[in-house]
């Protein structure tokens, strides 16, 4: 339930006074300004434009892979392959790259 911190406190007398039929009249405005919206009914509902995914779907990928090349390698840390240039370190054995070093 949300709290409107700006609003004058009330003492435990104040409290006390409000009858039965305004409380449940608070609770239920409350209740009714919180919406339930189910986050993949409504990333369904949206379209992105100039792209078919129900085409792309079934499509392989034209790419070529390429296994790791002799002047390359793979960062212990972000996982990604880079040139021996990028090395940075080397800690028992792992190998870091500058952008994580």
């Amino acid at each position: 339930m949300a709290t409107d911190y700006d609003a004058p406190r009330r003492d435990d007398a104040e409290i006390g006074e409000d009858s039965l039929e305004e409380l449940k009249a608070r609770r239920v405005d409350t209740q009714s300004a919180t919406v339930d919206v189910d986050e993949a009914d409504a990333a369904e509902s949206f379209e992105l434009p100039g792209a078919d995914l129900a085409e792309l779907a079934d499509e392989d990928a034209p790419v070529r892979v390429l296994p790791m090349q002799g002047d390359e390698f793979r960062c212990s840390r972000c996982f990604l392959v880079h040139h021996r240039s990028q090395l940075a370190r080397e800690q028992q054995g792992e190998l870091i790259c500058r952008e994580c070093a």
